[in-house]
């Protein structure tokens, strides 16, 4: 059973700052597995469909994607939660589309966000492999969502 961990809320310090990245010692480390797994479990305890690092108190640039239909999100597509570690968007689409998002730092407010339709993202797994993906529509939209969290920004900023 994982540990499900506390998580910061709008106007706290730590979602304004721009994560740390895990440094090359860090990787395949026990505290980085825990970290994840702990990260799963509150996102999951929350119905989050995505979380950022910073959002549980660790200022590093680690996040969970995980599109999965729920309560919050009834018509998320169905994918496997994917850990990226130190992520980047390479490349954003010209197209963008307007939807709906939420944050689990800012409960009961969700706003229409303008996003990418389609990124390219390249990021490396807790064992340090590096992939490089592309994610269109909902997982795209979570893709951004998360990384802004590394960048220190609320998708509220974004409105």
């Amino acid at each position: 059973m994982s540990i499900i961990l506390p998580v910061a809320q709008r106007g706290e310090e730590i979602l304004k700052l721009k994560a740390a990245s895990v440094a090359e010692s860090e990787f395949s480390s026990e505290w980085l597995q825990q970290l994840a797994s702990a990260m799963h479990a509150t996102m999951s305890a929350r119905n989050g469909v995505g979380i950022a690092a910073p959002q549980v108190y660790i200022s590093k640039r680690v996040i969970i994607v995980a599109s999965r239909p729920n309560p919050r999100y009834p018509d998320a597509p169905e994918m496997d939660a994917v850990v990226m570690v130190n992520p980047e968007i390479l490349e954003f689409s010209q197209e963008t589309c307007l939807g709906e998002e939420g944050c689990l730092s800012v409960p009961n407010e969700r706003s229409q966000v303008k996003r990418a339709q389609v990124v390219k993202v390249r990021y490396k797994t807790l064992t340090c492999d590096v992939v490089e993906t592309v994610y269109e529509g909902f997982p795209a939209r979570i893709v951004q969502h998360e990384v802004d969290h590394l960048n220190g920004v609320l998708f509220v900023d974004r409105t």
